[in-house]
């Protein structure tokens, strides 16, 4: 198992980070599976990514939030990122689902279906599920009766 320095981390969520602000504007439908599961670091992943996240923030009636989550769609964090991105669009009650969510992804981490994935990729991953979850408990307590 390889690790990535912390810097090269940073860089991919930061990364991510850009792209979920730029795809805001994009008009694409709803496809994004494939990019939820494609964990490496290649261009070819990242492009995925990039396209998932794109997809799941064009969504405007947020279909995605009801859809089942697998643990690749945690690790590769394209979901964690559409909730940040679109926390302030989602109805009280897609907060909620959210924030369930982010908070059940640290024991979904912990499966056995992780066997394949470095230790630095759930920590990273749980990382961004708990602050997710804290991102969204904010929303909820401006917008909705928590």
């Amino acid at each position: 198992m390889t690790r990535l320095p912390a810097a090269r981390a940073m860089a991919w969520v930061g990364g991510l980070a850009v792209v979920m602000a730029l795809a805001a504007c994009s008009g694409t439908e709803l496809e994004a599976g494939a990019g939820l599961s494609c964990l490496d670091d290649s261009r070819e992943c990242i492009d995925r990514r990039t396209d998932a996240l794109k997809r799941l923030l064009a969504d405007p009636g947020h279909t995605w939030v009801r859809q089942p989550a697998t643990p690749a769609a945690y690790v590769s964090g394209v979901r964690l990122f559409a909730y940040k991105g679109r926390k302030q669009s989602l109805s009280c009650e897609d907060l909620a689902h959210g924030r369930r969510e982010a908070d059940a992804a640290p024991q979904v981490l912990s499966g056995a279906a992780l066997s394949g994935l470095a230790p630095a990729q759930v920590s990273r991953s749980r990382m961004l599920a708990a602050e997710v979850s804290k991102e969204l408990l904010a929303e909820q307590r401006k917008r909705c009766k928590v």
